[in-house]
């Protein structure tokens, strides 16, 4: 197939990645055949699967303002994906131009194409790293370039956690980016959960595990505890579309998004 020219000879156009996939379904156009043939079957046997996308990134924008209102003017956007319409930067900078905001991703898609959107913009940038290794990400040159970590930092992990199998220690990891964080600092995340009733959502599991990369469902109460180093803003560990809803974003079924959204804040 043809190479676009903002993708690397290094990236591997043969196999889905997460970050592609999850564009395929917001409706983006930085995606390969291969993703999207992976989102259609996946589609297949969860339909609901776009509307619950859609729901995340509402969510990622009202989290955004939230934490701007409070006066956190940085972010670590970790497992960013690729930026679309909406995505941290424009939500903060249509606040605060002075926001500063670092990308994180594992797939060398993903991290070119916020290169590409971000290049003009000295107050952001996009990392290459994997997530669960707290202190290269921390340390990377452009990490500290663009953040004080003597000042508050949202750490966001907006639909990505769920791709941290448990084996990995999804909350040391956690722990690790807190620890980094003056108080006052917040962590914002969603979480896809077994928990809810969208439809065929094991089934949905299950092929994302055999075409994308491991998918690792939590409960609730797994989720909270994720959060154990911060403490919760109201109205706690919700639906995605419970979370503060703004106009448009409220849902008559909230269950149905089977995905766990909260913000806290680091106090001590």
């Amino acid at each position: 197939m043809e190479r676009p020219a903002w993708v690397g000879p290094d990236i591997d156009l043969s196999r889905p990645s997460p970050a592609r996939v999850y564009d395929v379904h917001l409706g983006g156009a930085h995606n390969f055949q291969v993703d999207r043939e992976a989102a259609e079957r996946i589609v297949e046997v969860m339909p609901g699967l776009p509307r619950i996308l859609r729901a995340n990134r509402a969510f990622l924008r009202r989290a955004v303002r939230y934490l701007v209102d409070q006066g956190v003017t940085q972010f670590l956007d970790l497992g960013s994906g690729i930026p679309t319409a909406g995505n941290v930067h424009e939500v903060a900078w249509s606040a605060d131009p002075d926001c500063r905001i670092v990308y994180v991703d594992v797939d060398p898609v993903a991290v070119a194409h916020s290169r590409a959107i971000l290049s003009e913009h000295d107050n952001a940038t996009a990392v290459q790293g994997d997530l669960r290794r707290p202190q290269d990400v921390l340390t990377h040159p452009e990490t500290l370039r663009t953040l004080d970590f003597t000042k508050p930092i949202g750490v966001l992990m907006f639909a990505v956690l769920h791709f941290v199998p448990d084996e990995d220690d999804p909350v040391g990891i956690i722990r690790e980016y807190l620890d980094a964080v003056v108080p006052g600092s917040y962590l914002a995340l969603s979480h896809a959960s077994l928990e809810g009733e969208a439809d065929r959502a094991e089934e949905a599991t299950e092929q994302f595990r055999n075409r994308v990369t491991d998918f690792s469902m939590r409960t609730r109460a797994e989720i909270t505890d994720l959060l154990a180093g911060v403490d919760l803003v109201e109205p706690g560990v919700v639906y995605l579309t419970e979370w503060r809803p703004e106009p448009g974003d409220e849902d008559p079924d909230p269950k149905q998004m089977s995905t766990f959204a909260a913000v806290g804040r680091k106090n001590g």
